[in-house]
């Protein structure tokens, strides 16, 4: 994992039980360091972007996402292999993350956070004057 972020609780898939009665994923997640900040995707099917709760205190980002349970009228299930279910991943911020530029979006079921590094913490290009 990228040195600026870092898991704080349990593996990607294992569940947790729900105030409300459903299944917690811990949904699957990429980062990806591109230099100039940190990208963080999470997977969570079935959650909208008015579903999605991101925290941030004393350098935890806690990200939540409430799944709407879909029962289509007229139909009784007779077998399913998704399971739909509710979200939460806990994740620990360096130094190095700016805490106050951290953008979110939300597309397809997919959450996609950028987190800028901090200016102290941008890689730096020296220059090399002729003597």
């Amino acid at each position: 994992m990228s040195t600026e972020i870092t898991q704080t609780a349990g593996q990607a898939g294992e569940l947790q039980e729900s105030t409300r009665g459903v299944p917690v994923y811990r949904p699957l997640a990429d980062i990806r360091d591109t230099g100039k900040d940190v990208v963080l995707t999470l997977e969570m099917p079935g959650v909208g972007r008015e579903d999605v709760e991101i925290g941030l205190e004393r350098r935890v980002l806690t990200i939540r996402g409430r799944g709407r349970v879909t029962s289509p009228e007229g139909y009784r299930r007779v077998y399913a292999e998704y399971g739909e279910g509710d979200y939460e991943r806990v994740f620990t911020l360096s130094e190095d993350i700016d805490e106050g530029a951290i953008s979110a979006e939300m597309a397809n079921g997919v959450l996609t956070l950028t987190l800028q590094r901090a200016e102290a913490a941008k890689p730096k290009r020296i220059e090399v004057k002729a003597g």
